[in-house]
């Protein structure tokens, strides 16, 4: 969520509406954006909120350091297909990092499985109900899993 400690936030839209949300993309709609790279940001932004659902904020934050570090570039002169060279690069490398420290999770197992929920959705809104909500996350996700040649697939969007 935009703003100190999550907290509701009041807008006055341009009609003269009130909006009242904690919901970064709700936020960044209000937004009457002229600037191109706004836009995107915006643009972004939905995009997350569309395919994920969460995670608008930070993908903002991401977002804005990698043009922020980019600026450094640009004003030097560099091409902006060298920039997003160097960004492939730095993802790649990442990965290959991530590699070392993951860790392979036992799906049938509950308690594992409730752990990571609970880390994932503990900061939005489980405070007084966490084991109950985890649950329900659990028991709604094997309700629609689908198996065919040992994978799993969750389409959520079909739901």
């Amino acid at each position: 969520c935009l703003g100190p400690r999550a907290m509701l936030k009041m807008l006055l839209n341009p009609m003269g509406g009130i909006v009242i949300t904690n919901d970064g993309n709700a936020i960044l709609r209000e937004i009457d954006a002229v600037h191109p790279a706004a836009k995107s940001m915006i643009e972004l932004s939905k995009t997350q909120d569309e395919e994920v659902g969460d995670g608008t904020t930070s993908v903002i934050v991401l977002a804005g350091e990698v043009l922020s570090v980019s600026e450094r570039f640009i004003e030097r002169g560099t091409h902006p297909t060298v920039i997003i060279k160097g960004f492939y690069q730095a993802l790649n490398h990442l990965l290959s990092i991530m590699d070392n420290y993951a860790v392979k999770i036992d799906v049938t197992k509950k308690a594992e499985i409730s752990k990571i929920i609970h880390s994932s959705i503990g900061t939005k809104f489980i405070g007084r109900w966490p084991k109950l909500m985890v649950d329900m996350a659990i028991d709604a996700v094997q309700t629609v899993v689908l198996e065919s040649n040992g994978n799993k697939e969750i389409d959520i969007k079909r739901y």
